[in-house]
């Protein structure tokens, strides 16, 4: 009864924003999504240009930094807002959600003599599952192209990016972590389908670029496809790097789910 509810909620809202609109009028909606386990997740959704219901899309999943984190729901595309925004994802749907100041994208241990250390096994963090649920939702509404999936992050959302493809193998098609990482044992397990690009300064002082290294290595060996693209001389906002490639977005496209 309370996904029917949700359901008919967000049916409700895609008719305000159903008509024709140009690439010059597209701008983020905010909105909270209430979660399973009690949790309001703000999220900013931005829809293709001259959207239909009827019809099926694209949609790229935006998980920010640390320092992004809040209620306001509108910190989360501080980084990232302009290429989410561009004329390269007129044609999908692109979803922006906020992770809270108490929690994480993905829970990690403590820093060990400064270094960041990536659990093996960890329980999903209730803003995760909150996002996935938010995915479901849409899904099921009808008018999500199911094998045209994507994800990308920053940072602790790089981190989560990873954490999100583990936990659900083919969720997505393609993914591009920036500046993360995670235990590179289970990159060695992973048997999904999930084509990955990472991105990570080689100073990044903040996030260890061996934490994307070991990550895309681990995969590599085990015959995922993977590739890496590292900056010489940049520190941990590589994200700006990243945005900057030309076919940023429109490498997303190149893949579907096989």
């Amino acid at each position: 009864m309370k996904i029917m509810k949700k359901m008919l909620l967000f049916a409700a809202t895609l008719l305000l924003f159903a008509s024709g609109t140009d690439a010059r009028e597209r701008e983020f909606i905010q909105r909270t999504y209430h979660t399973s386990i009690g949790q309001d997740l703000p999220y900013q959704v931005l829809y293709p240009v001259n959207f239909d219901p009827a019809k099926k899309y694209p949609l790229i999943l935006f998980l920010h930094g640390a320092g992004e984190r809040g209620t306001d729901g509108v910190e989360q595309t501080h980084h990232g807002r302009a290429v989410l925004a561009s004329e390269a994802t007129s044609g999908a749907i692109v979803v922006a959600p906020q992770c809270p100041w108490e929690d994480f994208w993905i829970r990690l241990p403590d820093r060990v003599n400064g270094m960041r250390t990536y659990p093996e096994n960890a329980p999903v963090s209730g803003s995760l599952l909150g996002v996935k649920e938010l995915l479901d939702v849409m899904i099921s509404l009808g008018f999500v192209d199911e094998d045209a999936l994507y994800c990308t992050g920053l940072s602790m959302g790089g981190m989560g990016t990873l954490d999100f493809v583990m936990r659900y193998p083919d969720f997505f098609a393609a993914v591009q972590p920036i500046c993360g990482g995670i235990n590179p044992e289970r990159a060695k397990a992973y048997k999904g389908h999930t084509v990955f690009r990472f991105f990570h300064g080689l100073a990044d002082d903040t996030v260890d670029p061996s934490g994307s290294i070991d990550t895309c290595k681990a995969l590599v060996e085990g015959g995922h496809d993977a590739t890496l693209v590292t900056y010489e001389g940049v520190s941990h906002n590589s994200w700006d790097n990243a945005f900057a490639e030309p076919d940023f977005i429109s490498w997303f496209f190149r893949y579907r789910k096989k």
